[in-house]
């Protein structure tokens, strides 16, 4: 192997131009520093960004995120583990169809605690998420430092360029996906298999370095890890630049390792003897048993047809980019390298498209890769513009071809434009599809708010040592879990005096009598209020008088069948209220989510304004309303944007005679 010879990819000398003075020199090199650092701010400004727009989770991420959560409230028992741990940790009772690891969760809790603890319970969802977005973003980040030392400065510009641009990754680099996880080891693995040319001796090491990565990310995180060690490890082996007696020692060290971590810690949490190994129970049930299979089967093209364009988005960059950059004949030089960066990740997904359940996050490893080498591709065009320019200044006259180099540059920029673009549309869409977090926050910062009054009056004239806190059971069918409920939503809360009449969620998901004894005191709207006085020195993540939102997330189809099962609960977020028994509810508000994309024509009714009908619209699908009647009237009536639909109801147990009249009326329709 000889990095120094293909790493530094250069056009043809050509004269050389006036040279500029050292003021011009100065400018010059500010303006670089300037431009480098922006871009460097981009990505993780980016993800920051896109975790602000979407806070909430789907049931992809619930695992890590609930985990998260337990190992962050509860901690690690070292005495009566079993019990403490099966009573207190979410996973004992929503399990899962297998074991996933406690690794990813157990790192992110330790980062986020002195974090919470100066910012607020109320934003540990969100810190333990940014958390997770920057160290993807600063993984991100030292793959374009790699890039930028082994094929220039204007490669690692153009990758940080059309990397911000692409939507998929920025917005899942904080989700607690297992994906995601894996995704920052294998982009570190790519950036250590690029050239140094500075240093061709650290070739090497940084092959090892590689190949340990991606097996501790195969053996700990996501076993499809494996294709693309096995891929990567061949494509070294037939440059060749690896021999098989450099690539084991790596391999079964790193193996090792990755075992003596995962086993002991995930066996400790799942409490399941003899021992435990997540990824290979995944894999044997996914794979080996066709399990996978059971969520959907796709064709065999279909990583190449429709997930990567997706992960690409710019259609230049596939369609144009790459291409060039695999051609001999349009931009000699940057082949071979762009082919390196290519081959292994294409290998990977050609093997794994062999699996017939498809999803796009399973192939998201290779996006840094194939955008890289797209990268050499665009730098290099930018190259030859560039040269082909100052031939001509150099000459006193223009370039050969400076039509078709400016209309080629043109493109490139104009369709990273275009993709920023698309991807802020795709994020504000995105944005939509988290009803379930909506509807707890809006139940959180409104609906409770006289629950909250209430209860202060209540316990302004109580004695006692401790702190009472009002309990608000609170049900949230599967639709509201899968788009937003977590254990975060549930327990977090704004610590503010109880007489303001503001929201306090100090406490956890739990039985009512966790905390101490309970008592009932009616509120000023005649409904029985489940007051816990805490003693001094009990958990809770705040301090005062407050509200206690306690939810449940049963499932069982006997026990939503049964009246009684309802009576428990204050309130209730659900896709169908027809569902709901035991009693009188009433529907404070209703969250919509998206439901495609539609054209309105002039003339046709808005369906999704405010015009006083109840339930009233809450979350984003309010101001998705606001903004339609806006556009509308500005564009004549038009409108082309998302179609809003109800998804999640909030409602509100209606006792007393406030019961009786809504009775009344009902019978009265």
């Amino acid at each position: 192997m000889a990095p120094a010879k293909n790493a530094q990819i250069s056009a043809k000398s050509a004269p050389d131009p006036p040279r500029p003075t050292s003021t011009e020199n100065h400018s010059s090199e500010a303006g670089t520093r300037l431009l480098d650092a922006l871009l460097a701010l981009l990505i993780p400004g980016l993800i920051l960004v896109h975790l602000i727009a979407a806070p909430y989770t789907k049931v992809e991420e619930s695992f890590n995120i609930q985990a998260a959560h337990d190992v962050l409230v509860y901690g690690t028992p070292t005495s009566n583990i079993y019990h403490r741990l099966s009573t207190t940790y979410d996973h004992f009772t929503f399990p899962g169809a297998v074991p996933r690891t406690f690794i990813g969760p157990v790192l992110l809790a330790g980062f986020a605690q002195p974090i919470v603890a100066l910012v607020g319970f109320q934003h540990a969802q969100f810190v333990v998420r940014a958390i997770l977005g920057l160290l993807n973003a600063a993984c991100l980040l030292f793959f374009a430092r790699n890039l930028r030392r082994a094929y220039g400065a204007g490669t690692a510009r153009w990758y940080l360029l059309l990397q911000a641009s692409q939507f998929h990754v920025i917005f899942y680099a904080s989700r607690t996906l297992p994906n995601m996880f894996a995704f920052g080891l294998t982009t570190l693995a790519f950036a250590f298999l690029l050239p140094n040319p500075r240093n061709p001796k650290s070739t090497a090491p940084r092959q090892r370095l590689a190949l340990a990565t991606l097996v501790f990310a195969a053996a700990i995180f996501r076993a499809e890890v494996a294709l693309l060690l096995i891929t990567t490890t061949l494509h070294q082996l037939l440059l060749p630049t690896l021999s098989w007696e450099r690539a084991l020692p790596p391999f079964i060290i790193s193996f090792l390792t990755a075992l003596a971590t995962s086993i002991p810690i995930d066996t400790y949490f799942w409490q399941r003897p003899p021992l435990i190994w997540p990824e290979l129970s995944g894999f044997l049930y996914n794979v080996i048993n066709g399990a996978a299979s059971d969520w959907g089967v796709s064709p065999w093209h279909w990583y190449f047809t429709s997930a990567l364009p997706r992960l690409l988005l710019n259609p230049v960059t596939y369609a144009v980019l790459l291409p060039l950059a695999l051609s001999s004949r349009q931009l000699p030089g940057v082949r071979r390298a762009a082919a390196r960066l290519v081959i292994p990740a294409v290998g990977f997904v050609a093997v794994y498209s062999l699996q017939p359940h498809k999803e796009t996050r399973f192939v998201m490893y290779v996006v840094p890769p194939l955008t890289a080498a797209a990268a050499l591709a665009a730098s290099r065009l930018f190259d030859v513009h560039n040269n082909h320019n100052q031939r001509g200044k150099g000459k006193g006259k223009k370039g050969k071809s400076p039509v078709a180099g400016m209309l080629a540059v043109g493109v490139v920029v104009l369709s990273v434009v275009v993709s920023f673009a698309v991807s802020g549309a795709m994020l504000a869409v995105s944005a939509l599809n988290y009803p379930g977090g909506e509807a707890l926050a809006y139940l959180k910062e409104s609906v409770l708010l006289s629950t909250t009054t209430a209860a202060a009056d209540n316990i302004s004239g109580g004695g006692g040592g401790g702190r009472e806190t009002v309990v608000v059971p609170v049900h949230a069918d599967v639709l509201a879990c899968m788009t937003g409920v977590t254990l975060f939503g549930s327990s977090s809360g704004t610590t503010v005096d109880a007489a303001a009449a503001a929201v306090l969620v100090p406490g956890l998901g739990g039985s009512f009598g966790a905390s101490g004894g309970a008592a009932a005191k009616a509120g000023r709207d005649g409904s029985e209020t489940v007051v816990v006085r805490q003693q001094r020195g009990g958990s809770g993540h705040g301090s005062g008088n407050g509200v206690r939102i306690v939810v449940d997330k049963t499932e069982d189809a006997a026990l939503l069948a049964s009246a009684d099962f309802w009576h428990q609960f204050d309130y209730v977020l659900v896709e169908d209220p027809a569902k709901v028994l035991g009693g009188a509810w009433e529907a404070v508000g209703v969250v919509k989510g998206y439901g495609g994309i539609e054209v309105v024509r002039p003339g046709a009714e808005d369906s999704d304004g405010e015009k006083g009908e109840a339930p009233r619209v809450v979350g984003l699908g309010r101001t998705v309303a606001l903004w339609k009647r806006r556009v509308r009237h500005v564009t004549g009536g038009w409108w082309v944007g998302p179609r809003m639909v109800e998804k999640i109801y909030i409602l509100k147990r209606v006792r007393g005679q406030d019961a009786a009249r809504m009775r009344v009326a009902v019978e009265a329709k």
